[in-house]
């Protein structure tokens, strides 16, 4: 299994890259829930990836990047059993997204080329290939770059035609580089694809708190519909053109409009505020030592400004991989994708 992605997705790969602006996740109240110390995941415990990695058979998901590197038979021995997870937070689709020092998704191509490269170096080209075929390529990014946008565009107050015009070619320039991200992986041997699309961007409560009411932003969830489509036609048009490759696509959006319909019906009583950070909503202020921090973390969807709890987690892998009714999966579930074999 093979992770790129942002902070959904990060388990502690930006605990070691260096900078003040960096955003990190490894001290408290960041894992609390989860046994030991802060671990780098932007949860009070697992985050998405970890419980995906528990439903293919993984202990939890495979370790971060930059704990691997720095010893060759670490690297290449997990890269060849559990994996590798390149994700990071703060991350986007677009170099210009990135803020601090943070690894942006073509940098986690050359990572995994990297690790590519020294995987053949021990086993040959050819058996890292044939792994490689029938590995899981897990891939959730864009909500930093809509945020990033979003903000933009909030602060240049364009004419209507204008903000029409600007999301237009932001649209083209992330499906250029998703596109990119895709046919360069394939190129050096994923075939099956595990993709996550941007949730309601609109109801995080870092977004929510803009409004006086503390309200959505339909503007911001109509971004993210946007793209999600963009990215859906994006990965049908792929499948049909580079053979072998196959993919699942998830509805995080679609989910979380469906579980903030009804939240009891999942267990959860609070879909608008932070569990962990302080103000109104618990979004005026990051997560930390210093925060107000919820008792019943299991019925908060929000962990922190951002980020799901836990318990959000597990009910968005298990929607992406059990998906019978195929409601926030196409044109296959993630468990069907682990199964599937690849021409």
């Amino acid at each position: 299994m093979y992770v790129f992605g942002d902070s959904t997705l990060d388990v502690g790969n930006n605990n070691y890259l260096p900078g003040m602006n960096v955003p990190r996740a490894n001290t408290p109240y960041y894992g609390v829930d989860f046994p030991g110390l802060s671990t780098g995941r932007f949860s009070n415990g697992l985050n998405t990836a970890d419980f995906i990695a528990k439903m293919i058979g993984f202990v939890s998901s495979p370790p971060a990047y930059l704990v691997l590197a720095p010893r060759l038979t670490l690297l290449v021995s997990a890269a060849r059993t559990t994996g590798v997870s390149y994700a990071s937070g703060g991350a986007g689709i677009l170099d210009s997204t990135n803020a601090g020092n943070n690894i942006p998704l073509s940098k986690q191509v050359h990572y995994f080329n990297a690790t590519r490269s020294k995987m053949a170096a021990v086993a040959g080209s050819g058996a890292v290939s044939a792994e490689l075929s029938k590995s899981f390529f897990l891939v959730g990014i864009g909500g930093n770059d809509l945020s990033v946008f979003a903000n933009a565009e909030q602060a240049r107050n364009r004419s209507a035609a204008q903000q029409q015009s600007d999301t237009a070619a932001f649209y083209g320039s992330l499906i250029s580089n998703y596109s990119a991200t895709i046919t360069n992986l394939y190129a050096l041997g994923a075939r099956k694809f595990a993709v996550i699309n941007v949730g309601l961007a609109g109801c995080l409560p870092v977004a929510r708190v803009l409004d006086a009411a503390g309200a959505c932003s339909e503007d911001r969830n109509g971004l993210a519909a946007g793209f999600n489509d963009a990215l859906r036609s994006l990965l049908a048009d792929l499948a049909a053109t580079l053979p072998g490759l196959v993919y699942s696509l998830a509805d995080s959006l679609g989910l979380m409009v469906a579980t903030f319909a009804d939240p009891q019906a999942s267990g959860f009583t609070d879909i608008s505020d932070a569990c962990c950070g302080s103000g109104r909503l618990g979004a005026e202020a990051e997560c930390s030592p210093d925060a107000a921090l919820c008792a019943n973390r299991d019925q908060y969807y929000f962990w922190d400004r951002v980020h799901p709890t836990q318990r959000a987690a597990i009910l968005r892998a298990q929607a992406f991989f059990y998906d019978g009714e195929a409601k926030y999966t196409t044109p296959i579930n993630f468990k069907q994708l682990v199964h599937v074999t690849a021409a």
